[in-house]
């Protein structure tokens, strides 16, 4: 899960998720959101896919984001079991 973290320090991909959270995007959806070359959106991208926050699935000539909420979810209960919190 080291990955994940790191992957999460970064508040660009924060805001990805963000975004993903809403609704699946392609890159070039998400790299509209930013002020930055699209081989720099490319990269974070890359960086929460090897992470396992978010998934890709091509459609035609389009690679399509989705946030993987099962990690999400998986985060949020250890977040919780570290702040001393039991989940129901």
């Amino acid at each position: 899960m080291g990955d994940t973290w790191s992957a999460l320090a970064d508040p660009t991909r924060r805001k990805i998720l963000s975004l993903l959270k809403v609704r699946d995007m392609n890159a070039g959806e998400i790299a509209e959101q930013f002020n930055m070359t699209k081989p720099s959106i490319s990269h974070h991208l890359n960086l929460l896919k090897q992470a396992g926050l978010v998934t890709a699935e091509k459609h035609g000539q389009n690679v399509v984001y989705s946030l993987n909420l099962s990690v999400v979810e998986e985060m949020l209960q250890l977040i919780s079991e570290l702040a001393g919190r039991k989940e129901e």
